[in-house]
C-alpha cells in the first residue's frame, strides 16, 4: 500500500499537475495510486521527487511504507 494520493491531495496538487510533472499519461499515474500495479524503485523515486517539487513534503518512506517483515514472516 502506498500512499499517493493522500499526501498528493494533502499538499493540494491535483493528479494532473503531478502526472504533467512526470511525463507520465493519467492511467499510470491512476493505477499506482490505486494499488493496482507497483511502482519499481525508480518510479518510486520519481514519484516523491515530483511530489517534493510540487510542494509536498515527503519522503519515500512515507509515501512508500515498508512492509511490515513481521507479518510476512507469520504468512
Amino acid at each position: 500500500m502506498n500512499h499517493v494520493r493522500s499526501i498528493r491531495e494533502k499538499a493540494g496538487i491535483t493528479q494532473a499537475a503531478l502526472r504533467r510533472s512526470l511525463g507520465w499519461n493519467q492511467s499510470r499515474l491512476a493505477n499506482y495510486e490505486s494499488g493496482l500495479r507497483c511502482p519499481g524503485l525508480s518510479e518510486a523515486r520519481l514519484i516523491v521527487t515530483a511530489l517534493n517539487a510540487l510542494g509536498a513534503k515527503c519522503g519515500l518512506d512515507e509515501v512508500f511504507p515498508p512492509e511490515d517483515l513481521n507479518s510476512q514472516s507469520a504468512a
